[in-house]
């Protein structure tokens, strides 16, 4: 938990505080940036870069430490709250006119990452076709017991 480095002077002041913000949540964890790392599914060069404030980290980034740091309820959407101020004054990094997206505005925008850990993954409803199947091999087994314990007696 060294000391961190002084953010840019030209920074937002919602970057600002939403990444002062976040660097006091991953302090209280006691976690190094690679146990972080290890926790949250993002690697230690991906929290250098969110802590840094090089790149605004996807909002699972920011759901995950909240959760390695036990912050849940209100303190947790505060923390949403924040990075959704800090992603929109985020500063845009240049873009050549090659490179400028379809829509022409010639600026980048971030996205969120989509991609979950596996742990935090929503678990999947069963299908009714499952139960249908279910249900039809114990009618078919129920059967099979009948007609053995009738060819028997």
């Amino acid at each position: 938990m060294g000391a961190w480095q002084p953010l840019p002077d030209e920074l937002p002041p919602e970057v600002r505080h939403f990444v002062t913000q976040l660097r006091l949540l991953k302090d209280r964890t006691g976690l190094s940036l690679v146990a972080l790392g290890a926790r949250t599914a993002y690697s230690k060069s991906s929290w250098q870069r969110y802590l840094n404030a090089v790149q605004p980290p996807p909002r699972q980034a920011v759901v995950a430490l909240c959760r390695v740091a036990g912050e849940s309820g209100e303190d947790a959407e505060r923390f949403a709250v924040r990075w959704e101020l800090a992603v929109q004054a985020w500063p845009r990094p240049a873009m050549s006119k090659e490179c400028s997206p379809p829509d022409g505005s010639g600026a980048e925008a971030y996205e969120d990452d989509p991609t979950l850990p596996w742990w935090d993954t929503p678990e999947e409803k069963p299908s009714r076709r499952l139960l249908y199947v279910a249900l039809g091999l114990a009618v078919v087994l129920v059967l099979t017991v009948l007609t053995g314990a009738f060819a028997l007696g």
